[in-house]
C-alpha cells in the first residue's frame, strides 16, 4: 500500500523540475489524504481493535500525502493554492468534528465501527472514483501521459490484495471498496491500452515538429553567414 502512494513520486518530481503543476489535479491527492485520515481513525483500538496494519499504513499514507499537497501548493498559481488550502483545512476540521462526536456520541466499539467504517467506504471509493477527472482528461485528449500505467496496475495489485485480507476476519467495509477499486483500476488500464497508441504517436510528432523548427532556424543561420559584404 505505501509503494502505491510513493508511486505519485514521479510526478511531483517532474512537477518540482518544471516548477508548474501543469494540468495535473490535486483532487487524487485530496482525497486520498481525507481517506487515509479516516482509516487511522478506523483503526484505533477504541474504534476497531486489533487494526495495527490498517493503523500503520493509513498513518504512513496521511504523511506521504501532506507532503505531496504541499509540494501541489508550492507550484500552484494563486488561485488553484487558495482553492486546494481551503479543501486541506476542511478536511482536517471534518477530522476534528468526525473524532470528537464518535468518541462522546457512541459508547460501544460495535457502534463505532459501524459508523466510522460506513464513511471510510464511502470515501475509500472517492478516492478510488477521483481519478475519473483524469480519465475524463484522457478521453478528451486521447493522450495518456497525465495516468502512468505504473500508478494503475499498482492499485489494481493493492485492491486485490486487500480484497483477500478483508476475509480475514471478514470485514466488509474493507471488501466493499475494494472490489470498487479493482473495478476502476481495470477501466483505467482499458483507457491505457487504447489511447496508449495516439500518445506514442502524437509525441512522435511534436519531436518531428521540434527538428524542423531547429532545421529551419539552422538553415536560416547558414544563409545570413553566406551573404556576401561589398568592397567598398
Amino acid at each position: 500500500m505505501i509503494y502505491v502512494y510513493l508511486l505519485c513520486s514521479p510526478t511531483f518530481i517532474r512537477i518540482c523540475k518544471k516548477g508548474a503543476v501543469e494540468q495535473y489535479s490535486a483532487t487524487p491527492y485530496l482525497t486520498t489524504l481525507i481517506n487515509c485520515m479516516f482509516w487511522v481513525l478506523y483503526g484505533m483500538p477504541w474504534v476497531h481493535p486489533n487494526s495495527t496494519l490498517i493503523l500503520t499504513i493509513n498513518v504512513a499514507g496521511t504523511l506521504i500525502e501532506l507532503v505531496f499537497v504541499t509540494l501541489f501548493l508550492i507550484y500552484s498559481d494563486k488561485k488553484k493554492r487558495v482553492k486546494v488550502a481551503s479543501v486541506v483545512v476542511g478536511e482536517v476540521i471534518i477530522m476534528v468534528v468526525l473524532t470528537v462526536l464518535v468518541l462522546t456520541l457512541l459508547h460501544t466499539i460495535h457502534r463505532r465501527s459501524m459508523v466510522v467504517g460506513i464513511i471510510c467506504v464511502i470515501f475509500c471509493a472517492m478516492t478510488y472514483a477521483s481519478p475519473l477527472s483524469v480519465m475524463k482528461l484522457v478521453i478528451r485528449t486521447k493522450s495518456v501521459e497525465y495516468m502512468p500505467v505504473s500508478l494503475s496496475l499498482a492499485t489494481l495489485a493493492n485492491c486485490v490484495t486487500w480484497t483477500c485480507y478483508a476475509f480475514l476476519p471478514y470485514d466488509p467495509f474493507i471488501l466493499i471498496p475494494s472490489v470498487l477499486g479493482i473495478a476502476l483500476s481495470v477501466f483505467r488500464l482499458i483507457l491505457y491500452a487504447t489511447y496508449y497508441k495516439s500518445t506514442v504517436e502524437a509525441a512522435q510528432k511534436d519531436a518531428e515538429t521540434g527538428r524542423l523548427s531547429l532545421d529551419t532556424v539552422g538553415n536560416g543561420h547558414s544563409h545570413n553567414h553566406n551573404i556576401e559584404i561589398p568592397d567598398v
